[in-house]
C-alpha cells in the first residue's frame, strides 16, 4: 500500500515506523554501508534499510527489501536476527518540521559481494568496512555504528 506525501507525512508525524535494517558482511568480513541521499540521516554512510508496509508480512518485506538495497531477493531466513532498535531523528523525509522515529528490527547476512547489484535510488556511494574502521569513521551514522558495539543494543538518538 502506497500513500500520498500527505498521508505519509500524517503518519510519520503521528507514529513510530517499523523497518528492516541489514548488516550485510561479505566474504573478506567487511560490512556495507550505502551513503544515505535522503532524509533522515541524508549524506551519512547508514546499513541498508527500509520500512515495513502496511499489511506486509515481514518474509515478504526482507525478500522486497534485499532485492530494493542489495538487487539480491533473499529470503528471511537467509537472515540472522539480531535485535530491536530504537532509532530517533529529528527531521523527516520532507524536512525539518517534525521527527521521525523507528522501531528497527535489524538482521545480519553473509553475502558473497559480487552476486550483489547495488542501486543507486537511496544512496550516491556504497563502501564496505571492517567493524573497526566503521565504528572509527566521523560519518557513519550513529544507528548504524551502535549494530557493531558490543556492550550496546540500545536507543540511539540523533538528538
Amino acid at each position: 500500500m502506497f500513500l500520498s506525501q500527505e498521508d505519509f507525512a500524517t503518519v510519520v508525524r503521528s507514529t513510530p515506523l517499523i523497518s528492516i535494517d541489514l548488516i550485510v558482511e561479505n566474504e573478506r568480513g567487511e560490512f556495507l554501508l550505502g551513503q544515505r541521499t535522503n532524509r533522515p540521516a541524508q549524506g551519512y554512510w547508514f546499513v541498508p534499510g527500509g520500512r515495513v508496509q502496511k499489511d506486509e508480512r515481514l518474509e515478504r518485506a526482507f525478500e522486497r527489501l534485499t532485492l530494493a538495497e542489495l538487487g539480491l531477493s533473499l529470503p528471511m531466513t537467509a537472515g540472522q536476527f539480531y535485535g530491536i532498535w530504537q532509532h530517533f531523528y529529528d527531521d523527516n523525509f520532507s524536512g525539518t518540521d517534525f521527527s521521525t522515529h523507528y522501531v528497527v528490527l535489524g538482521f545480519c547476512l553473509k553475502v558473497n559481494q559480487a552476486d550483489l547489484n547495488l542501486p543507486d535510488s537511496q544512496h550516491d556511494a556504497y563502501r564496505w568496512l571492517t567493524a573497526d574502521a566503521l565504528l572509527a569513521s566521523d560519518n557513519v551514522h550513529d544507528n548504524s555504528r551502535a549494530y557493531f558495539l558490543a556492550d550496546r543494543q540500545a536507543e540511539v538518538t540523533e538528538r
